[in-house]
Order: C-alpha cells, then structure tokens, then sequence
C-alpha cells in the first residue's frame, strides 16, 4: 500500500534483513556473503544467517556458484524526504501534505527528520541503504543543505531541493526575487495611499540563517518599492537579523524602532512570517502599529489570522501555498525516477495575501485562530 513512514534508526534484526534483501534488489548481478557483508556494514555470520532466512521466505534464490539474487517481486519506488519535520508552520504544513499526497502517490515515501541535528551522518547512511531512488531535500540552513545534498550526487541519486537552489539538484519552491517583488509592490502602495508616499525607514528583517537565494527576497522588495514609488529607498533601509524567528524578530524590532524618532514612519520587509509576527509584536507593544506597515513571506495560517485583524500592522504576505507541495513534489520525483525530462526548476505560484482577497483564498481564515 502506497504511503508514508518516519524512520526510527533502530538496529534491529528486521531492519538488517532489510538492507541485505534491498542491496540485493539494487545489484545489477548476483552477490557472494562478503560483497553483501561489505555492503551493509554486517558482519558474514550475520549476513549468512539473514540470507538463509530470507531464502526460505521466498524473498531470494542461492545459485550454483554460491552467489545469491533477489526474485523478482513488485515494490514500489522509494522517495525519502530529508528535513527538520517539525519547527515552523511552513515545514510542518509541507510535512503533512505530503503525507497526504503518498497515500495515493504510487510511491513509499520515508520521512527523515533531521530537527536540530549539527550533521545528520546516521540518518544519511540510512538513507542511502535503504535503496532510495530518488531524495527530497528541505533544509533552513544553507550550508548544511549543500553538504547532504554531495552526498546523494556523489551517489548519482536524483535530488529534488526544496526553496534552496543546489548545483546538480533540480530545485522547488519559490522565485525569492519574484515573491520580493511583490512584498515592495505592497509596501509601496500601502505608502502612497496612507502616507502620501512618504516613509522614514525601510526594515528590512533578515535571516542569517538562511541560504543566500531566499535572501533575494528582501533585495525584490527593495526593487518593487523603488519602482512603485519611483524613489531610490537604499538610503532609507536598516538591516537587521531576526534570525527567522517569532522571539528573535520581536526584540530586534524592539531594538530598532526605539530608536527612531518619534512618529516616525516605518515600512517592515519580513524574511518569513515568523520574523512578521515578531514585528507585529514589537510595533503592537510599543503602541506604533498605525505607524508601522508589514509584509510577511509564506501566508501561513498564523499570518492569515493576523491579516483578518483590520488594525493589524501586517497589510499583507506573500503566500506560497506549502498544502499544495506534497502532490507537486511527488510527481516530479516519479517523473525522476521514470528517467523523464524536468525542467531545472519548478517554480510554485505566488499570490500577495491581503485583507481584500485573503477569503477568496482561505474561506476560513480568521482572527479567531491566533493563539
């Protein structure tokens, strides 16, 4: 049956045989013990003991030669998705869509989570022998994506990465400039209709954490604000690192609009909408939000709540849709894994969210979710 498991990197017996049945399935010609041995990291007594098991089960033949392969049996192709599962409303919500999605994919689909682990070495070797045949990769940090995804490149296993562009990877997610873009469209027409276009500074809520791409977020932004206002707004910007988080982007916030002159105006760029509810906070405790605009990236559920407030700071977010990435991100590793041409990059569709059509999108969008 088609679907979806965690994987629990125990050591059990069942899990061993396991890797003895499936590196035979991947063989392209018949195995002695010590090839096998060699393989899956088992020793020979263990190996023997597994393969006589899995003989008498039907699972495998031993020939003449004392060599041994696998009968041919129907399996499904095996996907293995790697990332943190849980953390931020945007993973958990791509988490669960392609939970969804599996079950009717076609396809076994192996949830990895690698949470907050420095250098996931162990669930990595268990990836790769476990036979995966092609491997969804979405990691917040940068530099550990680059390094996971060399490995399954070095191993020639097709690599889908999600929102982090990756040589040798055909990348998913969003156009970062693109959806930026839209950020400072928003950002700009918010300032010509309520301030007359005037605004004192341009926030921009970064996140160092983040691979470089998704940074051209903020440089869109940038762009669609110089261009909606005709204006050169690089003078008027701040930086500053809210590190993609609620607290983080709060105090950073804090820090910044404290020190602006009174009644200043302030427009706020978000990095996600995580560093968004961050700022809406700190403008909110510090009593400014009528002078405060804020767009945030992602349109999770939290930043619709928010958006359903009509004195809310936050005017707008850039929506990505993560419940719809479960069924794109399996059909493209099937046509993958099916040897078929893929463009080098899929692009996911961008809507700015506001208050003038966020129900036109999500009917049950409302402040009454917000915790």
């Amino acid at each position: 049956m088609a679907g979806s498991k965690t994987r629990h990197y125990g050591s059990g017996t069942f899990d061993k045989g396991l890797d003895v049945l499936e590196s035979l399935e991947r063989a392209p010609e018949p195995l002695r013990i010590h090839d096998i041995a060699q393989l899956t990291s088992l020793d020979r007594a263990a190996v023997f003991r597994l393969l006589c098991t899995l003989e008498d089960r039907g699972y495998i033949e031993r020939l003449a030669d004392k060599r041994y392969r696998a009968k041919n049996r129907k399996r499904m192709p095996r996907v293995s998705y790697i990332a943190p599962l849980t953390g931020n409303p945007f993973r958990e919500e791509v988490t669960r869509s392609l939970q969804r999605a599996a079950a009717n994919s076609g396809l076994q689909l192996e949830l990895v989570d690698t949470g907050d682990i420095e250098l996931p070495r162990d669930q990595i070797d268990a990836v790769l022998r476990s036979g995966a045949e092609a491997v969804i990769l979405f990691q917040r940090r940068g530099s550990l994506a680059h390094l996971l995804a060399d490995r399954f490149l070095q191993e020639q296993i097709p690599l889908i990465s999600v929102e982090t562009p990756i040589a040798g990877a055909l990348y998913f997610g969003g156009n970062n400039y693109r959806a930026g873009l839209l950020a400072g469209e928003a950002l700009g027409t918010f300032a010509r209709r309520q301030w007359q276009g005037n605004f004192d500074k341009l926030v921009l809520l970064e996140s160092s954490l983040s691979a470089a791409a998704t940074m051209a977020r903020l440089t869109g932004t940038v762009e669609g604000l110089n261009t909606t206002l005709n204006i050169d707004a690089s003078t008027r910007v701040i930086h500053v690192d809210g590190l993609a988080s609620v607290e983080t982007s709060r105090a950073a916030c804090l820090r910044v609009l404290k020190s602006l002159p009174r009644r200043s105006k302030v427009l706020i760029s978000c990095f996600n909408d995580l560093s968004a509810m961050g700022a809406v906070q700190a403008a909110r405790a510090l009593g400014i939000a009528d002078q405060v605009a804020i767009v945030g990236q992602n349109g999770t559920a939290e930043a619709r709540a928010e958006l359903a407030l009509t004195s809310s700071p936050l005017i707008a977010t850039v929506a990505y849709f993560p419940e719809r990435y479960g069924e794109e991100l399996l059909k493209l590793a099937a046509t993958v894994i099916a040897h078929q041409k893929t463009p080098l990059a899929v692009y996911v569709d961008h809507i700015l969210l506001n208050r003038t059509n966020l129900r036109r999108y999500y009917p049950r969008a409302s402040a009454s979710s917000l915790k």
